[in-house]
């Protein structure tokens, strides 16, 4: 089994993906971000740096997809924090229609991504973590990290409005929305026993 964790930035994704990994004792695949050479750079100036970033996650993503089909062969399970049809469907298109990254790059970015997404296996659970701004800023403000701290609000919302445009269309598979504004599944078990319930309602037919 494979399940994608989405959602927007601080909604929760990497502490779930963990939980979850821990709890099926799955393999977890997780966002490369600690290692990603144009992040702190693109904060900075996202015009300047866009397509460098996208390109780089793109490649990242796709070379994560391909270990998770490797792995799944050995009937290993697999939870992976964020998918490839993100980097195309809510950043790549957020940073071109807000003017962040020019009509060029942007349609040589999609022809990228079209070349590699037919090779590219949809998961058996795309699960989308639902924030409302207020908790996604008060999950980055705690975690601290220096480069998303020029990260504006407007980047946030307009990020959640592709997203929800993005989940009304999604057919790929099974999709789990949850809504994380009042959970806490870091010091809470019940929250996160909740959703692990639904994961296995949506999945197996059982709780």
């Amino acid at each position: 089994m494979h399940i994608a964790i989405v959602g927007n930035i601080g909604a929760g994704k990497t502490t779930l993906a963990n939980k979850l990994a821990h709890h099926f004792n799955w393999e977890v695949f997780l966002e490369d971000v600690d290692h990603n050479p144009y992040l702190k750079d693109f904060y900075d100036d996202m015009p300047r740096w866009a397509f460098h970033l996208q390109v780089y996650f793109l490649n990242s993503r796709f070379r994560q997809t391909q270990r998770i089909k490797e792995l799944q062969k050995t009937g290993k399970g697999v939870i992976q924090d964020r998918t490839i049809y993100e980097d195309a469907h809510i950043f790549a298109a957020n940073l071109n229609q807000s003017g962040l990254m020019t009509e060029r790059d942007y349609q040589n970015y999609l022809s990228l991504f079209n070349s590699m997404i037919s090779m590219v296996n949809p998961p058996d659970l795309l699960l989308y973590l639902r924030a409302d701004l207020p908790k996604l800023v008060q999950q980055i403000e705690k975690r601290n990290r220096d480069y998303e701290n020029n990260i504006k609000i407007d980047y946030l919302k307009h990020l959640n409005e592709h997203y929800e445009e993005w989940i009304q269309q999604y057919d790929h598979g099974k999709l789990l929305i949850v809504d994380v504004n009042n959970l806490d599944y870091v010091n809470n078990p019940e929250d996160l026993s909740v959703i692990i319930e639904k994961i296995n309602s949506k999945l197996f037919g059982f709780f």
